[in-house]
């Protein structure tokens, strides 16, 4: 789960807890809303800990890479060069 995903959820979660008045029977919205916005938590705090652990996973380079490339030159393009010649007496276009 994304860090965007785990706060629409935490927000998702608050709207239902808070701000909607509706009744079903045998379900409960603002139960509901706790447990989707304890759901974004979680995956937010997942989420933090993923990156905080992927960025020190980088280790040492253990010997430079040398990489000698040769390069070419390209073949010269050819180029085609489209010349309008008008009249003064012919109207414009």
């Amino acid at each position: 789960m994304t860090i965007a995903g785990s706060i629409i959820l935490i927000m998702l979660g608050a709207i239902l807890t808070w701000a909607v008045e509706f009744d079903l029977a045998g379900l409960d919205i603002n139960i509901v809303g706790v447990i989707i916005m304890l759901g974004g938590l979680v995956g937010l705090g997942f989420g933090i800990y993923r990156i905080s652990v992927t960025r020190r996973a980088v280790g040492p380079i253990e010997q430079p890479v040398h990489r000698h490339e040769i390069y070419e030159e390209p073949e010269a393009r050819r180029t085609t060069v489209y010349e309008e010649r008008r009249h003064h007496d012919e109207p414009p276009l």
